[in-house]
């Protein structure tokens, strides 16, 4: 609807005009908004041992030997699950290309030449 002069008689085009923008804004709005991030709420160790699938004692020992993000108030443990999965993640096994790959680049960097000869 691109009128410049609006009557009394178009007034009913006009506002119905303008309520399905309305609706057209406010969908495109809602399919932009991104989601709210979520809390981070601290699990247990019965969570945490469902999360990482291992056993109690075990998850105590990765704990006490400091291999596993966790908080620690009183006696009691915290984990997040998402530093959880973080830390599973974080310990796949390179593939025999990657690992390859890795070494390649390492002795690229590593190559040294050998120092001209000096006469004294």
């Amino acid at each position: 609807m691109e009128q410049t002069v609006l009557t009394f008689e178009k007034l009913p085009e006009a506002v119905a005009y303008l309520v399905t923008e309305v609706n057209n804004i406010r969908r495109l709005l809602e399919q932009q908004r991104q989601p709210l991030p979520s809390k981070r709420l601290p699990v247990g160790i019965e969570d945490a041992c469902r999360v990482v699938m291992k056993a109690r004692s075990t998850v105590y020992t990765l704990v006490r030997k400091g291999l596993i993000p966790c908080c620690k108030n009183g006696n009691r443990l915290y984990f997040y699950e998402d530093e959880l999965l973080a830390w599973i993640a974080n310990g796949k096994k390179k593939s025999i290309a990657e690992t390859k790959a890795e070494i390649e680049a390492q002795m690229q960097q590593s190559v040294r030449h050998k120092p001209a000869g000096r006469n004294f």
